[in-house]
């Protein structure tokens, strides 16, 4: 699995958003078109089954707050656009997520980033922060049965904008640590 410190692979992906289907077909995206942000990027086993919405919808409430950090938020699984459009036509609350969903049915950004499972063929359920330079700043896996924090995941990133050493638990607005 790539980690802390190594680029963000080369891809290149359909992105579905909304319910709507797009008439000229679905967006692509690459590792540059979001240049100048910081990526939050987050995969899911699986549309359609029980744990990933929960997630999803977490961070569909930090939008705004990722939005200010100048980070976007990019959900992802290997199930194509199409069922992505199906899944977010199927629920009320999915359709009216605010943030893109990456189609990797090829499986080569999960392959790439060294989290495709390998006794299931999907997405494990990881997340990474990557800068605005496409430099990995954190990356976590976490069994399928469990679902992740979003709160967790803002923190860190407030953490690592402030380009200081920061203690265990920190919050943002806490005090950081000066190295003597």
């Amino acid at each position: 699995m790539l980690s802390v410190g190594d680029k963000l692979p080369d891809f290149d992906v359909a992105l579905q958003e909304g319910t709507d289907l797009p008439e000229e077909g679905f967006m692509r995206v690459n590792q540059n078109s979001f240049d100048g942000q910081w990526k939050i990027l987050f995969f899911w086993p699986k549309d359609f089954t029980f744990i990933c919405p929960t997630e999803i919808l977490a961070f569909d409430e930090l939008v705004e707050d990722f939005a200010k950090l100048n980070a976007i938020i990019l959900g992802a699984s290997t199930d194509t656009d199409f069922v992505h459009l199906a899944w977010r036509r199927s629920r009320e609350d999915l359709g009216a997520v605010r943030f893109p969903w990456i189609a990797d049915n090829k499986k080569e950004l999960t392959s790439a980033l060294g989290i495709l499972d390998r006794e299931e063929g999907v997405a494990q359920r990881a997340t990474f922060i990557v800068d605005p330079d496409n430099i990995i700043r954190f990356a976590s896996v976490y069994d399928m049965s469990v679902g992740r924090n979003p709160m967790e995941v803002l923190r860190v990133l407030q953490a690592l904008q402030t380009e200081e050493l920061c203690p265990c638990a920190w919050q943002n607005g806490d005090e950081v640590i000066e190295a003597a």
